[in-house]
């Protein structure tokens, strides 16, 4: 029998259609009384939305939200927020906004209520990336853990098919890993392959029809609980091969984990048990990595980082970053076989045994 840990994380979470409503309520239950909204730029319509839902509660918005947390961004963030003398934190939208919620809770501890509107799942886990002087860095802590997350399903109705397409890959690489993590459990294992079924089967019918709502639902729920498997155990070489090219190349987020994963599953297929695991929730007779890599470009992802602005030179840099500071992962990280994974990711090619 096998020994492990579990530890369950304190997150409330409402779930459904509609439930954007319970956003006053949810500040009411934690007590916020003024309520500071985020946003990126593009989703600013959706903070007006909130506002209006929060009434006398709302302190005030900050729309500048951006990718991969840059501190200069929290750090302006920050002043807003001391202005207009906010008590709580609303977070709309995915991963850059999420992200920031959480650097300003690490800094003040203030309550958090997350309203995701893609599949990136970050809103479920007590992680923070931060990007500082062209250096990605990541660290847990319970100050960041959202208390309460809101899931409304008619808020990925306006999510485009293409990146829902690529948050949703996102949500299965964190899926992924944790069924091949050191501190993994039969729990978070259980949610890794329902997380990663429900996925699988809702992008196709979204790419077809992005106003399908039971799609989007099951979608949603997938990356509720990909989510909840990147909040329990520690990530391994794909995490850390996208956070390299993210924070030091200013790679797309959710464009590179679509092209970084199943190389790094290939690279990783010494697990085997977590191997059978992922092509049983992929519903595959292939190598779970080229089962991946087919359905990444049949769901017309992104397949190579040359397409996303990564330089081939840039490729021994990346390479030395990823050693410099390694994630746990079931097979040491040798710089050989890591810069044939980068230097086959970057032209596109399929996968192969590294």
């Amino acid at each position: 029998m096998q020994t492990f840990r579990y530890q369950a994380l304190p997150t409330r979470v409402l779930f459904g259609t509609g439930t954007l409503s319970a956003l006053a309520g949810e500040c009411a239950a934690l007590g916020v009384k003024r309520a500071m909204v985020l946003t990126t730029p593009q989703q600013a319509d959706l903070a007006e939305r909130a506002s209006r839902l929060l009434g006398s509660i709302d302190a005030g918005h900050f729309t500048d939200a951006a990718m991969h947390t840059p501190v200069e961004v929290t750090e302006r963030a920050m002043e807003h927020l001391t202005r207009i003398r906010a008590d709580g934190i609303v977070s709309l939208g995915g991963g850059s906004t999420i992200g920031l919620g959480k650097a300003i809770a690490l800094r003040t501890d203030l309550p958090q209520i997350v309203v995701p509107t893609t599949y990136a799942g970050s809103e479920m886990t007590p992680i923070i990336g931060q990007t500082e002087q062209g250096r990605k860095t990541t660290q847990r802590s319970p100050h960041v853990q959202p208390e309460s997350v809101i899931y409304d399903v008619s808020l990925t109705l306006t999510l485009p098919s293409g990146a829902s397409v690529r948050s949703g890959l996102n949500a299965i690489a964190h899926a992924a890993e944790a069924l091949y993590a050191d501190n993994g459990n039969p729990i978070t294992s259980l949610m890794a392959e329902e997380g990663i079924r429900a996925i699988t089967e809702a992008l196709p019918v979204i790419l077809s029809d992005a106003g399908d709502i039971a799609a989007r639902g099951k979608a949603l729920y997938g990356a509720w609980l990909c989510g909840s498997c990147l909040g329990q155990v520690d990530m391994g070489l794909h995490h850390k091969l996208c956070h390299v090219l993210g924070g030091s190349f200013d790679l797309p987020h959710a464009e590179t984990h679509s092209v970084i994963l199943p190389h790094a599953i290939a690279y990783n297929r010494v697990a085997k048990p977590a191997m059978a695991r992922l092509a049983r929730a992929l519903a595959t007779d292939e190598a779970p990595w080229t089962a991946l890599h087919l359905l990444a470009r049949g769901l017309n992802a992104p397949l190579a980082l040359r397409d996303l602005g990564l330089p081939e030179s840039a490729i021994p840099e990346a390479v030395e970053i990823a050693c410099a500071n390694t994630y746990p992962n079931p097979r040491p990280l040798d710089r050989a076989p890591l810069e044939l994974l980068l230097r086959a990711a970057w032209a596109g090619d399929p996968p192969s045994e590294y």
